[in-house]
Formats: C-alpha cells, structure tokens, sequence
C-alpha cells in the first residue's frame, strides 16, 4: 500500500483512541496558565502522561527546572527524532474560556494567549502515536524524544537546550503551533537579545534637596529616548521595544533611587542582533553618565534566527495534506463568528491581505480555515517575532507547521486566543498537528535518505557558519520564582 496513506491511518487511528487524554492534558495545562520557566505544574501533568506511556524522562536538562526530556528507543541504531513541546502562558492575558468578550477570571492573571497548552500536548502526541508505531513495528528502528521546552515567550528554553548539546545527536525535528490557517511554514525569523537595564541614582527630597539626588527613572527616560534615536539607523526589518519595570515608585516628591527596563532586540542575523544590542549598551552607560547613576544589566535570554528545511516540510506538508482539514460543526462556526467580531477592524484587513481577496470573505463568513494552504519553498516568510525554535534549527534540520485552533485573523498574545483555548476546534486543530507530525516522524525514521538529504540541506544553508549562541555561557536559567516578563 501506499506509505503516506498507511502512516497517516495509523496515526489517525492511534491518536484517536487516545484523544480524551490528550484534550484533557491541555485543557488542565491552559487552566495552570504558568509563565516563564515557573511551569511546574504543566511539566508535571505532560511527564504523567509520558510515563505513563513508556517513556523514560530526564529533569532538569541544561538547568531547566521545568524542562525535560522523555525518551522511547526500539532496536539499535536507526534516527533520532525530536518532537518540541512548550506550555508557557503570557502574563496579563487571564481570560473566561468559550466567551467572546473580555472577561479575565483574574486581573492580571496570566493566560494561555498563544495557544502553548496545545502546541506542548499537541507535539506530546506525536510522540506516543510514533512510539506506538515503533512497538509494533521492528524496521522503524531509532529512538523517538519529546523536548519538554520551558519559557519559549520569555526566556527560551531551547536556547539552553541548543547551548548544552542537547540536540548534538537529533537527526530530524519537528514542531507546529497554534494558528488560524492549516499550512506548513517555510521563512525565517527575527533573532533577539532580551536584557533588563537597571539604574540606581540616590534618593533625595525632590523640593527641599533636588541638588542632593541622582534620578535613575531619569536615567531610563534618557535611555529610552536614545534608543528611539537608534531605530532611524537600523536594518528594516530589526525592532527595539521595551517595558519599564520599575519607574522607582508613586510618590513625585521624592528622587527615585532604583529604576528598570527591559528591552527586546531584534534583528534577521544573529551578527546583527549582537552590534545592536552592543549600541543599546553604550546608550544605557550615556544615560548614565548624564544622571550621575550607575547603570548594570542581565541578560533575560536570547535565540538566534530560524533555518528552514525545504526536505523536512515536504514531508510535513505531503501528510497534512493527506489527513486533510478538520470538519467543523455549525455551532463551532458560530462561536468563531462571534470571536471574529470582536477584533478591531485593522486585525480584520490585516488577516484579509495575509489571505488574499478570494479567500477573505469566505473566512470572514465561516472564520475556520477548512483547508490546507498549498506549500511553497520559492520564497522564504520573515516572521518580525522570534522562536527558540531556530536554536534547534542551527544544530538540527527542522520543520514546522501551523493548524487552525483559533478563528480566522485571532491575533496570537490577546484575550481572543485564550477564550479559544479549550474549544473543540481548537483541539480538532491539535490532533491534526499531532497526526501530522507523527506520520512525518515515521517516515523520518523509515527512510534514511530523508535524514541525509535533510541534514545536507542545513549545511548549505547555513554556507558555512556555525551555531553561536547570543546566551553567554556565564548566564544560566532562572530558578523557582522567575520574574514574568512576556516577548
């Protein structure tokens, strides 16, 4: 028979039977909504389901308090295929699931805004289908691992991972993530350097002895508006932005002694990315110099920029496609009418360009992508945003996808993916990635060629550079209690 027909019923069939625990492993995950290396609760819940399955796990990788990896092996030799899974939630972002107006269930509560309570279970069971292939089949020989991948909005896990040699002996990765269109992803992305810039002047009573303090809060408004300086000389695609995370205090009559912000840097090359960063440094030490502060910084954390894998989406793509687009009921269209509703009408344009004008009005109307977007490899996507996902992509060939969990033109960080979170085409869209990516990972494993040609394409493009990580071997992932800072 033929081979992707035979992978993707198998696949179909074994995550099917399984699908309750997977949907209830990610809605459990969204109601933890746990930010920034602090997913205890999300790890635990996705390592209960693992072991359970047979997989053998490893804590703590590369310092990773809430990172893992989980591990099923058959036979001798053969590949090693990594499936990547996150479960962070973004800060600010608590939101009633299965509404359609702004409804947080607690104020500044954190929440599920990019959909990583599906992309962790979803790539979880990719994982179990694969290693349920391998139980009974002795020629899929090699050893399949779930990357349990902490902090990928802030703080990227997998940098860590990629830093530490943790993906040194992976032959072919795979991942996906929330989106509204069903399509196998073939671009790049922006790297970045995430810092925290910290000012600290000296205290003093602002009428009585304003000569007598040094304003660290003024030292950050100096740095700010040097930094707006340095956006007219930068490459087009790069980005500077920032939160002030500490203005020093509410009371005006008083100097303010300590003050703080946070800045993302970003830019397509790593190269580029460390000569911005290195100007922002010396605009932070003028700010200084012109308050009479001292001014330190710390690194948040960093990731490179995205290779793609012409070889390894073909395969993703050859297999969505068979599996094909969810079915959907008409009460499923009616709760994403109403969540299309609600976004502002430039998120609306916005979408319509991305799609085009002959598939805009029908997505306006019936605002859950049906389909699966043809593949092209022609012309790389820039994505502005950034991934830890392309620390793996240096060091591993790697392909993505995207599946439709949320209604057409859902903007990702916003209350409207939250309330999504738990929906069923939400989690029709997760075991569609998860069947996609398993039958790809079978094949990975069942055709060495892919694996050769795959890795022969990663080193032409990369035309000779090698993995340099932007995280200083010296900085290592926060413990328990991390501050919440979101990308």
């Amino acid at each position: 028979m033929n081979m992707t027909i035979d992978l993707t019923r198998f696949v179909s069939e074994a995550i099917e039977l399984k699908k309750e625990r997977f949907t209830s492993a990610s809605d459990l995950i969204w109601s933890f909504a746990e930010t920034r290396f602090d997913e205890y609760q999300s790890a635990d819940t996705l390592i209960g389901v693992l072991e359970a399955e047979g997989f053998s796990i490893e804590r703590g990788v590369a310092g990773l308090a809430t990172g893992f990896i989980a591990s099923y092996r058959s036979g001798s030799g053969g590949p090693v295929i990594a499936l990547l899974g996150e479960y962070d939630a973004l800060a600010d972002l608590s939101q009633e699931a299965g509404v359609s107006e702004y409804q947080p269930v607690h104020p500044r509560g954190n929440g599920h805004g990019c959909g990583h309570n599906l992309l962790g279970v979803g790539a979880l069971a990719a994982a179990v289908a694969v290693k349920d292939y391998m139980a009974g089949h002795p020629e899929a020989a090699g050893e399949v691992r779930f990357y349990g991948c902490p902090a990928e909005e802030s703080g990227y896990g997998k940098t860590y991972l990629a830093r530490e040699g943790y993906f040194k002996d992976v032959d072919a990765a795979y991942s996906w993530h929330p989106h509204a269109l069903n399509a196998v992803m073939h671009g790049s992305s922006n790297a970045v350097i995430h810092a925290t810039f910290a000012f600290k002047g000296i205290s003093a009573h602002a009428a009585a002895a304003p000569h007598l303090g040094r304003s660290a809060l003024d030292a950050v408004e100096l740095m700010n508006i040097g930094a707006n300086y340095m956006r007219e000389h930068m490459v087009d695609q790069a980005r500077l932005h920032y939160a002030i995370t500490n203005s020093g205090g509410f009371a005006p009559n008083v100097v303010q002694a300590d003050a703080e912000v946070t800045y993302l840097v970003r830019a397509p090359k790593s190269a580029q990315v460390r000569e911005l960063f290195a100007r922002l440094v010396k605009v932070a030490e003028g700010a200084a110099l012109m308050t009479g502060t001292q001014m330190s910084y710390r690194y948040e954390g960093a990731c490179a920029n995205l290779i793609p894998n012409s070889t390894l989406e073909r395969v993703l793509y050859k297999h969505l496609s068979a599996l094909g687009a969810p079915a959907y009921e008409e009460t499923e269209y009616a709760y994403a009418r109403a969540i299309y509703e609600t976004l502002p009408e430039s998120n609306k344009q916005d979408a319509a360009a991305m799609v085009g004008p002959k598939l805009a009005p029908l997505l306006a109307g019936q605002p859950l992508a049906g389909f699966i977007v043809p593949y092209s490899d022609e012309k790389e996507i820039f994505m502005g945003g950034s991934t830890d996902v392309a620390d793996v992509s240096w060091n591993v060939p790697t392909a993505q996808c995207g599946v439709t969990t949320m209604a057409f033109g859902t903007p990702l960080h916003a209350w409207q993916t939250v309330a999504q979170g738990k929906t069923s085409y939400a989690h029709k869209g997760m075991l569609l990635a998860a069947k996609a990516m398993a039958a790809a990972a079978i094949e990975t494993l069942l055709e060495p060629e892919l694996v050769t040609k795959a890795q022969a394409e990663l080193q032409e493009r990369l035309g000779g550079e090698v993995y340099d990580c932007l995280v200083p071997d010296d900085v290592q992932p926060p413990k328990q209690g991390a501050d919440t800072l979101a990308v």
